[in-house]
């Protein structure tokens, strides 16, 4: 999934198709390495340009990562709203949810560790940008983590707040397996958490299946 070096540099380029150029290998750049260890020249070079010319289209390290955290943000966010608005919480609507975050991050799966990462510095616009990201998703899974314990009969809120976070854990480990198995398909990967899923329901509460 590596960006192909281009002409991105050379006169007569387009402004914003040399701007998409830069955001593209900064969003692979900043999702490889982590904010703190993501290199500008690296950046730059990827796309034929100098760092002073990336500095002059994007400015500092800081709005670079914002340019790429917005559009990796809003993608997840609504693909996650649309999987719930879809089905409520209907058992299925999990591997739904699971499903829209796949799809939305097919050809560009690194783009999940822009959002998810944890060098960021503290206080900065993009850990304030990234954190109002994390929230919003939070929300979401809150909501959907707490009717799917309801409609099983449970009303416990510490239920619902730890299932939030297996959840939330769960997701990012998904993703991770996902990006160390590019052969993997987004439907292939909903296929599989299904069975996953499924086997676990058949586990007894000693672990053994039932």
């Amino acid at each position: 999934m590596a960006t192909p070096s281009s002409k991105a540099g050379t006169k007569g380029v387009p402004r914003e198709h040399r701007r998409r150029q830069m955001l593209e290998a900064a969003t692979e750049e900043f999702g490889t390495h982590g904010y703190a260890a993501a290199s500008l020249p690296a950046i730059a070079a990827r796309v034929g340009v100098t760092k002073t010319l990336l500095h002059q289209y994007l400015g500092t390290k800081e709005d670079l990562y914002v340019a790429c955290l917005v559009p990796v943000g809003d993608r997840l966010l609504d693909a996650v709203r649309e999987a719930m608005g879809e089905g409520g919480a209907a058992p299925h609507t999990p591997l739904r949810v699971l499903h829209g975050i796949f799809t939305a991050l097919e050809g560009r799966r690194e783009a999940w560790f822009v959002l998810y990462d944890t060098t960021l510095p503290p206080g900065g616009e993009a850990a304030r940008r990234a954190s109002e990201y994390w929230a919003a998703i939070d929300r979401l899974a809150a909501g959907g983590t707490a009717e799917l314990l309801r409609a099983a009969g449970s009303t416990d809120p510490l239920d619902a707040d730890a299932l939030k976070y297996v959840w939330r854990d769960l997701v990012a480990t998904l993703v991770r397996w996902w990006v160390k198995h590019p052969e993997q398909t987004p439907e292939a990967m909903t296929r599989r958490c299904a069975r996953l899923f499924a086997a676990a329901a058949t586990l007894t509460p000693d672990g053994r299946p039932g």
